[in-house]
């Protein structure tokens, strides 16, 4: 046994708590803001670990968060539960935290965890504001709770009462309720500490009888009240306030309070104090001090003077010893000395004067806080003397339950323990910065002789010193006075030591009588997971070696762990040491756990272990037979069995391998074997060149290791009934068990049928034997490829001969079930991802399964040939499953490698297979373009001369074609064209999901979905993609584009679709491509028939998740108006997006366009019907119109080849060539004239300088009249950039101006060729230009004549240049 930390209760709330304190504070951590207060125990506290140790190391803010609340974050530099006084009931059923004016009470309560299990918690039941005046804090609390007057109490408090000491002086005392029972002006300085003292029966005759107090240090003075005044006052306050609230009252009229208040002189600072209670001097003690203080003639009186002593702790001196002399006595000469001698007799007990009343109307509490009451001075109290240290500071003092001993802390990082009976330190412990004290009393474990009523004498007792070290988050554990650390334990860096020293109030010692006093001395609070810890300390740690045999066993076992971590003794000394301190030990419980600690040891050899155990073995068999222990005596027994199979193996192992001569039967069988090994020769070897390939791995994981006995002995047990169980713990200790019995077997090193034989006889199960022996076979597929032949031999003599023992194959199996022995190879085997060990294992199997059942088969009857075929079926089932699994998996090995097995294939469900593919296709990157011209083609007729012709056109270097197309074909229907193509779909787009960022992903989903050649698939796969990933993005990305009024930028876009602009762009012309398929899949559904899914025969039992193939036929049919309204939607998005204009997209549509948007695609909304609103027509055009100037200015980008008609623009991006077309398919739609976009469309060309594309625009142009007009104003604006604005103007175009007519030269002049976008075009073009402007105006057009006047104007700059 040794010290323990035991939970014994969890506080609850405590975000909430920590919220409330700190709530107006700036200081309160950031990423608490977002958390609730329910019931949460636990959050992040690497804030404040990393500010405790290093202030400056701050955690990195977002950058949305202001500048403010960093400063704020910089300010929390300490845990927050350090900033708080918190105080803790003895009875563990109250908690008060408070900080400032707030505090918070939690009371406990119990509740049923998740496992059923009742536990106790401590849950806020009042928080509020404890200050009456302004500015005053909270400095100081304790829970007192008070003893029940009641004959049935058995020890348990009646209430508790909260005492609160604030910084204006005033002292509170509070319900649990956060009801005000009474307060007090006691000095007008603040409240240091509160202490108190309790009664505690005396432990032998003539112990001093301590009475109850409580103690109140102030800077300058110590007021100490008695404890029985205090008692009977907080009863009757407490029952005037019941009496208040039952009579609708307020005022009540608190009783007065007896107190003594004494000046502490002759000490600079006081921080802390402790009253130790009434102590006498003896009368050695008394002559002593009257001899020196008063000389040779000083009287003395007859009987030693009771006297209260106080310790303080602070500076100027260290630690400073007082001592009062109770009653009202004429004081000694020594003490005439050191104190006033009138003050010492003066009345020390007064009425307490100045009361405060609780709950009066505000007009009262007004006056009485201005006026404050009076304050009795102080009776000064000098110092009898100190331990001086001018540089050192004392911080905390903690007395000990026994009144004898103290703790005390200080400055320098040191704690002091202190004899206060002495007054002098007895010991120091340094590097204890900011330590917390507290102290554990223990008594000694009754035996059965300690009740009888003969023993009367007390327990005996130990003392233990708790000290609890946060900066280095330690707790430890010191036994008193000189003792050593018994107990030391890790904890976090922010806890809370929690010792009261105190019990209840009340308590005497009559009614104390029959009480079982329910208290903890001594708790840690951990702020971070809101655990109240208890310390658990055995009394046997205090005693020495020779006063318990426990703790001299305790030693001796301690020695041997120091021997046995001690690498370099002699093996003959460590045996004979190890030997010696195991006879020597006395009790068999710890005589046990020795035994365990050396068999486990690595250190020690094989023989030493033996022979310690069996001479300690050979000890208890010569003893009585009841003093020995069983359960020491089996162990010995059976260690030294299993000590002894480990021997007999390793012999074994050591030995030449010998000849062990093949039957003829078994030669016949293994010819069957060679045969499908030469079957799937070529695929091993395949599957061997990537498994060969080197890898890194760790020297101590690997298989080649020896097997130490100490490992042996962990997975290797006997039971009771003398059968030996191997025990399964991690795998690299099962694999090397495996090893260990059976490789060198394998390997064809050692003697197969002696090794069975050897481990038979130890009675080690059959079947266990197989799962080691089946384990080590597919572990070491590495070597077993290498040598597969001889492997397989060997192999297969080890299952014959481990299927011949006892108990292996059952001799009466029902002949309508497979046999318990081959399900369980068989299983083996479906569950490993070592797919080529696995197969060579289900050859030899099936081959010595199908022996042993035809020599059964012989000599039974020909009836039970069924259960023949049923077992050999599944064979069949399972080796065809296997040869799957291996080309499966040498596809799978081609780097990134994945594993699967027939478990995992079959757990997949009808599409495991086509998903394991789909994410091999994904790691791969490879283009759907790609895939598609991999795949088989399904046609009849020659379609093996298409794979040969792929395979040579692609021409991987590591074979990837060749392995997918043979894995298609061992797949025929999982791998069909449409489920593969559907499963890639899907995986592209469970990846886009998850990195939205990658745009491809998306788009090549799209790409996978367009090959597939089912409508029925497309439609419900379409379906899927939509609602389960793209519609909450595309509605969050439609609503901030209507809100921004135009194409966001990336920041918005981030915030509020998950990615950035470009992606967006991506992403909504991914949409419009899906909603686009999914109309065209809905049409064409009505016209095929669904396609009929099936899979492999073999593959048939396939029980797991629907594929996404028939998930897709379940989906419900979608509404296809409803899509289109989606579709044009997003083609209008991805225009704005693509070109960077502004609009709001829902605005193009009316109050029933826009309800109808992100519905379910397969529900009827209400649709738009009829004419629009010629505003929203006008809009609509005005968006079109915007869409094709942007589309021409960015082919203008390209090159010059752009203006030719044979140059082809790209496929996709703002140059794609199908936008024009798509605007007037969204024309149509949007019910905008066609004509207008067709015209506009023409003039933005010319304007560009496209003369060539605008030429074939202008074909499709149905109104001439207005294209001609609209075509002679852009060529009025060329010449006259060409006449007049040009900076090269010639002589010639001088001239040609003064002749031109005045009619054309004004127009010319009133013309603006800053609207052209390319001013300067070649004349020959512009003269083109106006030819077919001639044609296009009819002779009766009004600007007939002016464009006749035009062509002469070009016509002569022409023939000029």
């Amino acid at each position: 046994m040794s010290c323990s930390l035991l939970e014994f209760c969890r506080v609850q709330e405590l975000t909430a708590v920590r919220e409330f304190l700190f709530q107006n504070q700036k200081t309160e951590p950031v990423e608490e803001k977002n958390q609730t207060a329910d019931n949460e125990l636990s959050w992040d506290t690497s804030d404040w670990e990393s500010a405790w140790d290093s202030p400056d190391n701050k955690e990195e803010e977002g950058s949305n968060i202001a500048a403010a609340v960093e400063e704020e974050a910089t300010e929390q530099s300490p845990p927050w539960l350090q900033d708080c006084v918190v105080s803790l009931s003895p009875c563990s059923d109250l908690l008060v935290v408070a900080r400032d004016q707030r505090a918070a009470f939690l009371s406990a309560k119990w509740r049923t965890d998740d496992g059923g299990r009742e536990e106790m918690t401590l849950a806020v039941t009042w928080s509020g504001t404890l200050c009456a005046e302004e500015g005053e804090c909270v400095s100081s609390v304790i829970c007192i709770p008070l003893a029940s007057q009641k004959r049935s109490s058995t020890g348990r408090p009646d209430w508790t009462c909260v005492v609160v000491g604030f910084t204006s002086g005033y002292v509170r005392f509070y319900t649990e309720s956060g009801v005000l029972l009474l307060a007090q002006l006691l000095h007008e300085d603040p409240v240091l500490r509160l202490k108190c003292r309790t009664y505690e029966i005396p432990r032998h005759p003539g112990v001093t009888e301590q009475h109850e107090e409580l103690s109140i240090l102030y800077p300058a003075a110590l007021v100490t009240i008695d404890g029985f005044s205090l008692f009977q006052s907080l009863r009757a306050c407490r029952n005037q306030v019941a009496r208040a609230a039952a009579a609708g009252s307020d005022a009540i009229q608190p009783p007065p309070l007896a107190y003594k208040k004494w000046g502490l002189q002759d000490m600079d600072n006081v921080l802390d104090h402790s009253s130790v209670g009434i102590m006498t001097l003896c009368v050695f003690d008394q002559m002593k001090n009257a001899s020196i203080l008063g000389g040779f003639n000083a009287s003395v009186k007859g009987s030693p003077p009771a006297m209260s002593q106080y310790v303080t702790v602070g500076a100027g001196p260290y630690t400073g010893f007082y001592y009062a002399v109770e009653g009202n006595s004429q004081p000694l000469l020594s003490h005439v000395a050191l104190a006033v001698a009138s003050k010492l007799t003066s009345a020390l007990f007064s009425a307490a004067s100045g009361w405060l009343g609780w709950n009066k109307n505000k007009n009262e509490e007004e006056a009485v806080q201005k006026q404050k009451p009076k304050v009795e001075p102080a009776t000064p109290l000098a110092i009898r003397f100190g331990l001086p240290d001018s540089r050192r500071h004392g911080e905390t003092i903690c007395l000990s339950p026994c009144n004898t001993l103290a703790g005390v802390t200080d400055d320098f990082g040191r704690v002091t323990l202190l004899d206060l009976a002495r007054g002098i330190a007895v010991r120091m412990w340094k590097g204890y910065r900011d330590a917390q004290l507290g102290w554990l009393q223990v008594s000694e474990e009754r035996s059965a002789r300690d009740f009888s009523p003969s023993r009367s004498f007390p327990r005996r007792q130990a003392l233990f010193l708790i000290i609890y070290a946060p900066r280095r988050g330690i707790l430890e554990v010191w036994a008193m006075q000189q003792g050593p650390r018994v107990g030391a334990f890790t904890v976090g860096k922010h806890c809370r030591l929690l010792y009261a020293g105190y019990r209840l109030m009340g308590v005497n010692s009559v009614t104390s009588q029959g009480w079982q006093l329910h208290t903890q001395q001594v708790c840690l609070l951990d702020p971070t997971t809101g655990d109240l810890r208890m310390v658990s300390i055995p009394f046997h740690l205090a005693l020495s070696d020779k006063k318990s045999e426990r703790a001299k066993d305790m030693h001796l076992v301690k020695k041997l762990m120091a021997l046995l971590r001690n690498r370099d003794v002699d093996p003959d000394a460590l045996e004979a040491e190890a030997k010696s301190l195991l006879l020597e030990i006395k009790h068999p419980v710890v005589k046990k756990q020795a035994l365990e600690l050396l068999l486990s040891n690595k250190n020690a050899p094989v023989s030493c272990l033996i022979n310690v155990t069996c001479a300690l073995n050979d000890t208890l068999k010569q003893q009585e037979l009841e003093e020995v222990d069983s359960g020491l005596l089996h162990l010995c027994s059976s260690q030294l069995k299993l000590l002894q199979l480990y021997t007999d193996l390793q012999l074994l192992h050591s030995d030449a391998a010998s000849d062990d001569t093949e039957t003829s039967s078994e030669h016949d069988s293994l010819e069957t074997i060679e045969e499908e090994l030469c079957r799937v020769g070529p695929t091993l070897q395949r599957y061997s060149q990537f498994t060969s390939k080197p890898s890194v791995s760790f020297a101590q994981d690997s298989p080649d290791l020896p097997l130490p006995a100490q490992a042996f002995l962990s997975q290797i047990q006997y039971t009771e009934d003398g059968e030996v169980t191997v025990i399964r713990g991690s795998d690299v200790e099962w694999n090397q068990l495996a090893n260990f019995m059976f490789w060198d077997c394998i390997g064809g090193k050692h003697s197969l049928h002696k090794v069975c034989d050897t481990l038979e006889k130890a009675r080690i199960s059959p079947q266990q034997l197989l799962s080691l022996l089946l384990s080590m076979w597919l572990q070491r597929e590495k070597e077993v490829l290498q040598k597969p032949a001889e492997s397989v031999r060997n192999l297969h003599t080890l299952l014959v001969t481990l299927s011949n023992m006892a108990g292996a194959v059952d001799e009466s199996w029902d002949p309508q079930s497979v046999s318990p022995w081959w399900q369980q190879v068989r299983s083996t085997c479906m569950q490993s991802h070592n797919a080529a060990a696995a197969l060579l294992a289900a050859f030899v199997a099936h081959h010595a399964a199908k022996a042993s059942i035809t020599s059964r088969a012989d000599s039974q009857l020909q009836s039970e040939w069924e259960a023949v075929s049923l077992e050999l079926e599944q064979w069949e089932v399972l080796v065809h499953q296997l040869e799957d699994v291996l080309v499966l998996q040498t596809l799978l090995l081609v780097p990134p490698p994945t594993h699967c097995s027939i478990k995992t294939l079959l757990d997949g469900g009808t599409g495991g297979v086509a998903d394991i593919v789909s994410k091999w296709v994904f790691r791969q990157n490879m283009a759907p373009e790609q895939l598609k011209e991999i795949l088989p083609k399904r046609e009849s007729d020659d379609s093996d001369n298409h794979v040969e012709h792929r395979e040579v056109k692609e021409g991987n270097g590591d074979g990837t074609t060749e392995l997918l197309v043979a894995v298609c074909q061992r797949f025929p229907h999982s791998l069909s064209p449409d489920l593969l193509f559907a499963h890639c779909c899907w995986e592209y787009v469970v990846q886009w999901n998850k990195d939205p960022e990658e745009s491809r992903y998306l788009s090549w989903a799209v790409e996978h979905l367009k090959l597939v050649s089912s409508p029925h698939i497309q439609l419900g796969i379409s379906t899927m993609m939509w609602s389960t990933f793209i519609v909450k993005r595309f509605s969050a990305a439609a609503f901030l584009m209507e809100k921004v009024g135009k194409a966001p930028k990336d920041r918005l876009c981030r915030r509020d679709v998950g990615m950035g602009d470009k992606a967006v762009t991506s992403f909504l012309g991914c949409c419009s491509q899906l909603l686009q398929i999914l109309m065209e899949a809905d049409s064409a559904a009505d016209e095929t028939s669904a396609p009929e899914l099936s899979v492999e025969e073999v593959w048939s039992g396939a029980e797991g998740p629907a594929s996404i193939a028939e998930l897709a036929l379940e989906q419900r049919g979608v509404h296809y108006p409803l899509v289109q309204h989606h579709c044009l939607l997003a083609s209008l998005m991805h225009a704005a997006m693509m070109f960077s204009l502004r609009v709001k997209p829902l605005s193009l549509f009316d109050s029933k366009g826009k309800n109808a948007f992100f519905r379910d695609l397969t529900t009827i909304q209400l649709m738009p019907s009829g004419d629009v609103d010629p505003g929203l027509v006008l809009l609509r055009q005005e968006f079109l119109l915007r869409v094709l100037a942007g589309w021409v200015q960015a082919i203008d980008d390209l090159s010059d080849s752009t203006s030719a008609p044979g140059f082809k623009l790209p496929s996709c991006g703002p140059k794609a060539h199908w936008w024009p077309s798509v605007c007037l398919d969204l024309a149509c739609v949007l019910q905008v004239n066609l004509d207008v976009l067709r015209r506009h469309l023409v003039c933005e060309l010319y304007s560009q300088g496209l003369d060539l594309r605008a030429e074939e625009a202008t074909l499709e142009v149905e109104d001439k009249d207005v294209l001609g007009s609209q075509l002679l104003v852009l060529t009025g604006q060329r010449l006259s950039y060409s006449l007049l604005h040009n900076q090269s103007q010639t002589q010639a175009a001088m001239e040609l101006l003064a002749r031109l007519p005045p009619t054309l030269c004004t127009w010319l002049k009133a013309m603006d060729p800053g609207e052209l976008r390319c001013p300067l075009v070649p004349l020959n073009q512009t003269s083109r230009l106006v030819g077919r402007l001639i044609e296009m105006l009819p002779e009766n057009h009004a600007q007939y004549s002016l464009a006749l006047h035009l062509l002469e104007a070009v016509e002569v700059l022409t023939a000029e240049d």
